[in-house]
């Protein structure tokens, strides 16, 4: 059975069975990836009753495809159907009324994915003419925990099964024989040298750091209120109204039409007709500034036209995303008032994110004043007198991409780090810079960093063997299992029906 989908073994009904299980898992060729825990159903005559779906009868064909002509057919008691019995009990505790056909599609389609897997490999193995020599069978069913007693096989326990549960044991401790070398030949030709002396080389500096951290928040209004002041345009502040049309310019201008002459008001036209969320209001948007307009009014006369409006003055239509709209002027247009606090973290707002690249020249700027005065004075001197915030990380090697083996960089400490991980320029930097000297400036999400590497040592060799070692085996466990797997659902051998028949008698069931 498939040892992902197994509920941990009774030990006083099933010792044997879990012994067996554990000396299999012992074996990293045998037991990459879920497809190759199959292996485990030559003990399937121990398990209990397979979850048999209710169908509509007996003579329903549950076939739900073909490999290399091979039906893959549910039958009680058949490989497919002790792959989906043991899924089904291992998520019988997930099950509830909202998810019950999510669950139900996800187990018989992994049942299905595992057992064409199965068959493929024995029949990859059959045309290379692989055959397990019978006597080899012979000694692992001997070996088996469930035969037994007192440290020998038992021919009593053999024989309490009858000829038919004899044989069928016999094929599947052949069936896994010949699984375990086709996986263990293919995981041979696999072996990832390459890629682990350089997963090796990354591991093989180690450094520690000090960090001064520049943020975004830090640039000042100062410098808004004069960006503001050289492009008074964009931010001088207007109180509209609209209305707007999705469906045609026609039924638009009829409106406008109308509210020009008197013969309907501009509130009341706005929540008769209009298509806009501002329309229960009668229209009014409230306050806005000027660019806000911009992407509303893609065009610029347009635009220009609405923001020149006088008080009290309607626009003629113009194209808004939606549709068409025409606005009215509720207030005469005033200069942004850059003494309010609320309009400078507008305008604030409006850098970080239209001209955000004005903001990080300015922190550059920052750093590298640090960088001046670190160099002479000392990297703590220099955050302490230019009053910056520094932090220490580390020891922590070239992890690029945040690799599972190595340890990831410390966010929770430092989360000025979160985007560092894989940005290809902060390791660029951090192992690249001479030792005792500040880095230079590396903008990484809100913020600016100076690094400063501390102290850099090589990690044992016997730590370096021992990270290769453990990225050959995840290496495997994560290709070897995927490519295998994949090679055979994509094949052109398989005539894959599986939803047909799942949503034609299992899906209704549920």
């Amino acid at each position: 059975m498939v040892s992902k989908g197994k509920k941990k073994p009774n030990p006083a009904e099933d010792s044997g069975r879990g012994e067996f299980i554990r000396r299999f898992k012992s074996n990293p060729f045998v037991f990459i990836g879920t497809f190759v825990i199959l292996i485990i159903v030559i003990v399937a005559f121990v398990l209990v009753p397979a979850i048999v779906p209710n169908v509509g009868g007996a003579n329903v064909d549950l076939t739900f495809g073909f490999y290399d002509k091979i039906p893959i057919s549910y039958v009680q008691g058949n490989y497919l159907a002790q792959v989906q019995s043991n899924y089904a009990r291992y998520m019988q505790g997930s099950i509830n009324e909202s998810n019950a056909l999510s669950i139900s599609s996800q187990i018989w389609r992994s049942a299905f994915e595992e057992t064409v897997t199965h068959i493929g490999i024995l029949q990859e193995m059959k045309k290379a003419g692989f055959v397990i020599p019978p006597e080899l069978v012979d000694k692992e069913v001997r070996s088996l925990p469930e035969f037994q007693e007192n440290g020998r096989f038992s021919v009593a326990r053999y024989r309490q099964l009858d000829k038919a549960a004899q044989l069928s044991l016999w094929k599947d401790v052949r069936d896994t024989l010949i699984t375990r070398r086709y996986i263990s030949d293919v995981s041979g030709l696999r072996q990832p040298s390459q890629e682990a002396a350089f997963i090796g080389a990354m591991a093989s500096r180690e450094r520690t750091f000090d960090v001064a951290v520049f943020p975004l928040s830090s640039y000042p209004a100062e410098e808004i209120t004069a960006f503001a002041a050289g492009n008074q345009d964009l931010f001088k502040t207007l109180h509209l109204s609209k209305i707007t049309i999705n469906s045609n310019e026609r039924e638009i201008r009829q409106i406008l039409t109308a509210v020009n002459e008197g013969s309907q008001s501009f509130e009341e036209a706005a929540r008769t007709h209009s298509a806009d969320s501002f329309a229960e209001s009668g229209g009014d948007m409230g306050v806005k500034m000027a660019y806000e307009l911009t992407e509303e009014i893609p065009d610029d006369l347009e635009r220009e036209s609405v923001l020149s409006l006088e008080r009290g003055k309607v626009s003629d239509i113009v194209k808004v995303p939606s549709g068409w709209a025409f606005y009215r002027s509720e207030e005469t247009p005033l200069p942004a008032d850059l003494t309010d606090q609320d309009t400078v973290e507008k305008i604030r707002t409006y850098l970080t994110v239209f001209r955000r690249g004005i903001m990080e020249d300015w922190l550059i700027g920052q750093a590298e004043q640090f960088i001046a005065l670190a160099k002479e004075k000392g990297f703590e001197t220099a955050a302490g007198e230019l009053g910056w915030a520094k932090q220490n990380f580390g020891p922590v090697v070239l992890n690029y991409g945040n690799f599972s083996l190595f340890k990831s960089l410390p966010t929770d400490t430092v989360p000025e780090l979160a985007a560092a991980s894989s940005n290809e320029n902060f390791w660029r930097t951090a192992f690249s810079t001479p030792m005792q000297s500040p880095s230079t400036p590396i903008m990484l999400g809100d913020n600016a960093l100076v690094l400063f590497p501390l102290e850099e040592k090589n990690p044992e060799e016997s730590d370096i063997e021992s990270i290769v070692s453990s990225f050959t085996s995840y290496w495997i466990n994560n290709n070897t299992d995927r490519g295998i797997r994949d090679s055979f659902i994509r094949s052109e051998k398989l005539e894959d029906n599986f939803w047909t028949t799942y949503f034609r008698y299992l899906q209704p069931s549920f």
